[in-house]
């Protein structure tokens, strides 16, 4: 079978469950959560990093979807909304550690992290984006979505993705190349 006719089939069916999910059936709704438990994971594992958070996200997202299913206008977007309500989870579990870290006293030292100290620099420098170029930078580049895919996603169009992306690249050079290149490092 061609990819289209398949890809047309497989769609009417999860439109299908979601539709039964819609009325009631609890079975149906965790099977089209299981289909996508990876990928969930996938995208809150990036942007929160933290197993703990990263469960509390998924928890949260499986929750509020399974109470508002029903509000559901088209079923054929039930991917969409889903990983909607998942970067919003994600994002709010993220604005609470800001909370946490500036309320509370910074560590001594950071010598027993793993990470190197270039890839502090671009973590934080990611973190200093604007909230949605950050989600975009990290769902195209840690999880590896198109475009397309952000802007569905995000609700955006494709070419507000690329625009915030390409200032999100500029940014991010601007404030780890361009002040290596100051001091002389390469």
């Amino acid at each position: 079978m061609p990819k289209e006719g398949r890809k047309s089939t497989l769609d009417s069916v999860q439109e299908d469950l979601v539709r039964r999910a819609q009325a009631g059936d609890s079975e149906v709704f965790i099977q089209l959560v299981k289909i996508l438990e990876r990928r969930m994971y996938s995208v809150a594992k990036s942007m929160v990093r933290s197993d703990e958070d990263c469960a509390d996200a998924m928890q949260e997202t499986v929750l509020k979807a399974f109470k508002a299913i029903s509000g559901l206008k088209e079923a054929a977007y039930f991917n969409t909304w889903l990983f909607r309500i998942l970067i919003n989870e994600c994002n709010l579990i993220l604005r609470k550690r800001e909370r946490v870290i500036v309320m509370s006293k910074p560590p001594e030292s950071i010598e027993s992290s793993s990470a190197t100290a270039e890839d502090m620099d671009l973590r934080q420098a990611i973190s200093g984006l604007e909230e949605v170029t950050r989600t975009i930078v990290k769902l195209h580049y840690y999880q590896g979505l198109r475009l397309q895919e952000i802007a569905e996603l995000l609700e955006l169009s494709e070419s507000a993705v690329k625009t915030r992306l390409h200032r999100a690249r500029k940014t991010l050079y601007e404030s780890l190349v361009q002040p290596a290149e100051r001091k002389g490092i390469q």
